[in-house]
């Protein structure tokens, strides 16, 4: 099966902020309105993961994970 690190699911989100389900669809449906004022277009149930990094202060990027577990 093909894993796309490109966009972030609800699942993720839930697991990663550790809340429920119902509100990582809001948050994805937040950011999504966010990306699309700026003209972006968006995927419903996704995010991009680079904008929900962006966003969420203290979330690590899977980039920073690997550069850190490289190190040590």
């Amino acid at each position: 099966m093909f894993d796309c690190k490109t966009f972030i699911s609800v699942k993720e989100i839930s697991d990663v902020l550790r809340v429920s389900q119902s509100k990582s669809y809001n948050i994805v449906r937040t950011l999504n309105k966010e990306l699309e004022e700026k003209g972006y277009m968006v995927i419903s149930g996704r995010v991009s993961r680079k904008y929900f990094e962006e966003r969420f202060y203290g979330v690590e990027s899977a980039t920073e994970k690997e550069v850190k577990n490289a190190g040590e």
